[in-house]
């Protein structure tokens, strides 16, 4: 059971003089405006994270359409979509499954690149144990970023033959190209290397040990790479990434010096992107960088969590626009709340996408209406939407939303005390939808319905009073819906 402060009457009513409110069937509470919550009124050239619910993201935009993937496990899927906002609503297209046992599982951090008329696609697998994790990489049969691919090499340093390796990335400095990956080092299991290469799926000499800072005194992975300013800078995740302080660290080389040298790289002082308690964001890190479709824009994407317990799981794909600084170098910023809203990259033709709060405010054309006597509250705080969600345990309970576009996403608190409901669309068949969770987590994704004819139509949301034996009661969440118009 969660508890949450009522807003006074008289601030319910001010919220309704002032028309940001809309007041349900039910007991409804109206928070407080948080400083990372989304404007009231939401244009179509907006969008909110997550992108993806999965992990390790790697994007780029290519004629017409955003290329996303992410860590699926036991193979390869891509997402393409012509706007960011529209990311989550994409289907996934399974680019690469593997027939030797070899490195056919734990299937990591993938990511792909462009040289000449083919894509080059790179990522770790093993064959069920961890230190058995190797970097191999695809080729396009045709200039496509989503395929199809076939098998063009393992990718081993000879210093390193039999050696633990996974995040692999590459890079070009002064001309040449260079794979770095994260792997055994005289530093840590998981430290950087780079290896010169003589073509994308060619290494053609010994790995280098880059001793990189990092905070803490695990992990440094996830090399990514930006040529800018007459320098290269490389970003790096460090610390465990089940931890809530996983971050981003950075060093720089400068044009026209040796990568293999590992006395080259300057070490930039402290963590350029960290966990921000206050917008409900921890272990931001495992990223890459994208251009806005018209080139004038950089973005980050990367993974976080709004949990600042230790685990893995939770982990969903986020974008945010960076800067640069008056010294050349990247500005990452600060990781935005899940579900703040932000303006599309320059040149994104639009995602047409609103929000409907719990409590019914909506940036579109969008209502929420209870039966039965629902809790609401914004003892959730950052893990929620503008702070607030709605939550029942009581049989025959319902929450609907009402809105006008093609499909709608569901996004609320999973917990340890939640349990089952059933939803529905329009009236039809009921799906019934697991709102537990081990750890508690907010603004998950728990339903996405099927893609409908523009018009208007209902989510409807009912409490069973069920659930599944790990969990302790049967509350069902509502926070935020997000309405698709596309």
């Amino acid at each position: 059971m969660r508890t949450g402060t009522r807003t006074p009457l008289l601030a319910l009513l001010l919220a309704l003089l002032l028309g940001l409110a809309t007041v349900p069937a039910a007991t409804a509470a109206t928070a407080a405006t948080p400083p990372h919550a989304p404007a009231v009124k939401a244009s179509t050239g907006t969008f909110r994270n997550p992108l993806n619910p999965g992990p390790d993201p790697y994007m780029t935009y290519w004629k017409g359409a955003y290329y996303l993937t992410t860590t699926q496990g036991d193979s390869i899927r891509m997402w393409r979509s012509p706007s960011l906002g529209t990311l989550l609503t994409a289907d996934p297209v399974t680019v690469w499954t593997d027939t030797d046992s070899s490195r056919d599982r734990d299937i990591w951090a993938p990511e792909f690149h462009r040289f000449g008329d083919r894509w080059y696609l790179y990522y770790t697998a093993d064959d069920g144990v961890d230190d058995h994790h190797r970097v191999y990489v695809l080729e396009s049969d045709r200039d496509d970023p989503a395929g199809p691919y076939h098998f063009k090499a393992k990718l081993v340093p000879p210093n390193h033959a039999s050696d633990f390796a996974i995040d692999p990335s590459v890079f070009q400095h002064d001309g040449r190209l260079y794979l770095a990956y994260s792997g055994i080092n005289p530093y840590q299991h998981n430290g950087l290397n780079i290896a010169p290469m003589s073509n994308p799926y060619t290494v053609s000499g010994d790995a280098v040990a880059i001793d990189a800072a990092g905070g803490c005194p695990e992990v440094r992975e996830g090399p990514e790479f930006l040529n800018r300013n007459g320098r290269t800078w490389m970003t790096y995740s460090t610390c465990d990434t089940g931890k809530p302080d996983y971050q981003l660290w950075m060093m720089s080389l400068p044009n026209g010096a040796d990568p293999l040298v590992p006395a080259n790289w300057t070490q930039h002082s402290g963590p350029v992107f960290s966990r921000a308690d206050d917008h409900g964001v921890y272990g931001p890190g495992h990223h890459a960088f994208f251009r806005s479709p018209d080139g004038t824009e950089d973005w980050i994407v990367y993974h976080a969590k709004t949990t600042s317990a230790y685990t893995y799981t939770d982990r969903t794909t986020r974008a945010q626009k960076i800067t640069w600084n008056a010294d050349g170098s990247p500005d990452l910023g600060r990781p935005l709340a899940l579900g703040a809203t932000q303006g599309l990259p320059s040149g994104d033709p639009g995602s047409g996408t609103y929000w409907i709060n719990d409590d019914g405010r909506s940036s579109g054309a969008g209502t929420v209406a209870y039966t039965g006597t629902w809790n609401s509250g914004t003892g959730c705080a950052t893990q929620c939407f503008w702070g607030d969600d709605h939550w029942s345990d009581q049989a025959g309970n319902t929450a609907t939303f009402t809105f006008t576009g093609t499909r709608i996403a569901l996004l609320s608190v999973r917990d340890t005390g939640n349990g089952i409901a059933a939803v529905g669309v329009d009236g039809a068949a009921e799906q019934r939808v697991d709102f537990y969770g081990a750890i508690r987590t907010g603004e998950t994704l728990q339903y996405m319905s099927p893609r409908l004819p523009y018009g208007r139509h209902t989510l409807r949301i009912r409490v069973t009073g069920e659930h599944n034996a790990p969990s302790q009661a049967a509350f069902v969440s509502v926070d935020r819906a997000e309405v698709y118009t596309n």
